[in-house]
């Protein structure tokens, strides 16, 4: 339930000073038709609906039905004996914020089939007064029956932005820590092994340095060669970690592919529109990784790649006329072991198929949040 002292209904079309116009109406009613015995009571009943409107909002339970209950048989009376009805539209506000769907759905029939019979028996007992409210009326009778509606669902597509908000930052916190993880293996990978051999051969070289000289230089020519290597390997990993877009990716694939002789077709546009920049770059990355892949394994001729984008989903299809099978064990190593963890933090998923060659079927859902493209 909403806050206590959201009396006045928010964002139901009607300004507020229309809602101070309906709860100060009541008194003219009482004061302008009643008796002095008649005044008092009316004045208590409008004392107990606020008081039990307020109530509602800050109780929980069986007892937030016992207060509405009190309030319909308040705005009942309030319409049969003084020809007051607007008290249905706050009770119809207050019926939308019900978050229990059985519970709104009682309370919206109760009320509703209250009210338009309290209405239609007040035309046969009341007087001019009530004639001359006729429009109002009407209008109040189409509130009592779309602003609990509309209420309901507001707060309910509310509800559901809030969770999606909270998961899109759970999301965000998650591959903040899988982009920590990556780069800590990648630094392993990539400067573990190599670090590793430049300690044994400085060692070695250390040893030989007196008894074989010769030995010890070219053991210090391949130390220097190792470092030189491992400073490219992480300016290549420094330089994927600041993005790849995939229409950068297709050139540099293409390059390598004319390099290994393979034919390369394209179908798609690499220009991607709705993606987020996140999986534009994982989807870069996956690419890379395939053409690795079948430059390497398949002794193909030929690869076709297929980019599809639609408002839900994107798909990446990489196709060779390879060897078509896994022989090599080339789809069960680190390469595609990357690829579907980085899948996965971005809710996509990675398929293999063999058949007439190898196509990896790549397909990432955008459910991840963003409202440009430049963040």
């Amino acid at each position: 339930m909403q806050n206590w002292y959201n009396i006045f209904p928010k964002n139901t079309g009607l300004s507020i000073y229309i809602w101070i116009i309906f709860c100060l109406l009541p008194f003219y009613f009482i004061f302008r038709l009643s008796t002095a015995l008649e005044t008092i009571f009316g004045f208590i009943m409008i004392l107990i609906f606020f008081l039990a409107y307020r109530l509602s909002f800050i109780k929980d339970g069986w007892l937030v039905y016992l207060w509405v209950s009190l309030k319909m048989t308040i705005s009942i009376g309030m319409t049969l004996f003084y020809g007051y009805v607007y008290f249905a539209l706050f009770l119809a506000f207050f019926i939308g914020n019900i978050q229990s769907k059985i519970g709104f759905i009682v309370l919206y029939i109760v009320h509703l089939i209250t009210t338009i019979m309290a209405v239609c028996f007040s035309f046969f007992t009341q007087n001019d007064l009530f004639f001359a409210q006729f429009p109002f009326i009407i209008i109040s009778v189409i509130g009592v029956i779309l602003l609990p509606i509309t209420t309901y669902h507001r707060n309910k597509r509310e509800k559901l932005e809030g969770q999606l908000e909270d998961a899109n930052k759970k999301i965000s916190e998650l591959m903040v820590i899988e982009e920590r993880q990556r780069i800590a293996r990648d630094l392993h990978d990539t400067l573990g092994q190599k670090l590793s051999l430049i300690g044994l051969k400085s060692d070695l070289a250390r040893k030989l340095i007196e008894i074989n000289p010769e030995s010890a230089k070219v053991e210090l020519l391949d130390i220097n060669q190792t470092a030189r290597t491992a400073l490219k390997e992480v300016r290549e990993m420094v330089s994927d970690m600041r993005g790849a877009k995939l229409e950068d990716e297709l050139i540099h694939i293409e390059q390598i592919l004319k390099a290994a002789k393979i034919d390369l077709e394209i179908e798609g546009s690499a220009m991607l529109s709705n993606t987020p920049l996140l999986v534009e770059n994982v989807i870069s990355m996956c690419l890379k990784e395939a053409i690795t892949n079948v430059v390497k394994h398949s002794k193909a001729t030929s690869c076709k790649v297929f980019i599809q984008e639609s408002s839900d989903e994107l798909q990446l299809l990489v196709q060779d006329n390879g060897i078509g099978s896994d022989d090599t064990g080339s789809f069960h190593g680190n390469g595609i072991r990357g690829m579907r963890e980085r899948l996965e933090f971005v809710n996509g998923s990675l398929d293999i198929l063999f058949s007439e060659g190898t196509t990896l079927d790549i397909r990432v859902q955008k459910i991840i949040k963003q409202t440009s493209r430049g963040e």
